[in-house]
């Protein structure tokens, strides 16, 4: 089973260290707590949406964007389920990782 809450967290993580920024910072940019920042990128806490945009806003990422990244990695697990992957958990292959060469 694909758990939305896992790949929200997975995409956010993905984004923070593509920008080299700790959970310590991101977490006081979007004025959340780094235990709870951790938990959700992990995918143990379901943020509300307000904390996702908050966060989306900490790391300059519009939520809409982020959301996409989600739906289209969703739509490629549930591909794979459908493809007879079966009742295992479907990990999707991690996106590849934006190089800012401005940075």
């Amino acid at each position: 089973m694909v758990l939305l809450r896992r790949m929200i967290g997975e995409a956010l993580r993905r984004r923070r260290q593509d920008q080299h920024r700790t959970l310590r910072e991101v977490s006081s940019a979007a004025r959340v707590s780094l235990g709870y920042l951790s938990e959700v990128e992990r995918g143990q806490k379901e943020a509300s949406s307000e904390l996702l945009a908050a966060i989306c806003e900490a790391l300059g990422v519009r939520l809409a964007d982020l959301l996409r990244e989600v739906s289209e990695d969703l739509e490629l697990a549930e591909l794979a389920v459908g493809a007879g992957v079966g009742g295992a958990t479907v990990v999707v292959p991690a996106r590849p990782r934006v190089v800012d060469r401005a940075a």
